[in-house]
């Protein structure tokens, strides 16, 4: 795993995107902190800019570095989410603009895929997630259902032995609306 993990890393570094196995579904990613990559990703998918994508952390720690000011309710939700939970932040900031919401916000999940884990750590920078399919498409469960077309435009492919989630669906997502009140966007 650590070559995987090094190769990964050095293309990432390099600006390029590449297709990972994440704690849900396959994810399309590259260093959230590389504006340029991040609109590679938005070509590739063919994704209005407007609609933000999701940043990978590999722990907890690691939100007062993207998010200004943290609603006091997350550090009681976001050690106790049981399954893969998205929340979105209010005031992101170290990070491009094109990775940012319309209102500034920020969609952030700790992974709890040892893969996911590792390759963060090892980047030392968030990583984007979105799922691996053009806008507008069914989001594909396992690496076979992602479409050739979209596996054509990766840099790189993570070889598929390195997955082990068995969710297959998008992450339950929770918007904190202030330091005290959340909403589920979706369940």
């Amino acid at each position: 795993m650590e070559e995987e993990i090094k190769r990964c890393v050095e293309m990432l570094l390099a600006g390029k995107v590449i297709l990972y196995p994440t704690d849900t579904v396959w994810g399309i990613g590259c260093d959230a902190t590389n504006e340029e990559a991040v609109r590679k990703i938005f070509e590739l998918k063919q994704r209005d800019e407007s609609k933000s994508m999701l940043i990978l952390l590999d722990k907890a720690d690691k939100l007062p570095l993207y998010v200004k000011d943290i609603p006091l309710i997350a550090w009681d939700l976001v050690p106790i989410a049981e399954r893969p939970t998205t929340f979105i932040y209010p005031n992101a900031y170290n990070l491009p603009a094109n990775m940012q919401a319309a209102d500034g916000s920020i969609a952030i999940r700790i992974v709890q895929d040892c893969f996911c884990q590792k390759l963060i750590k090892a980047l030392n920078r968030p990583l984007v997630s979105t799922s691996a399919n053009i806008s507008g498409e069914p989001t594909p469960a396992t690496y076979t259902d992602i479409s050739e077309a979209v596996r054509a435009k990766m840099d790189y492919i993570v070889p598929e032995e390195f997955a082990s989630s068995t969710d297959f669906k998008p992450s339950r997502m929770i918007k904190f609306v202030d330091n005290y009140n959340f909403v589920v966007i979706r369940e």
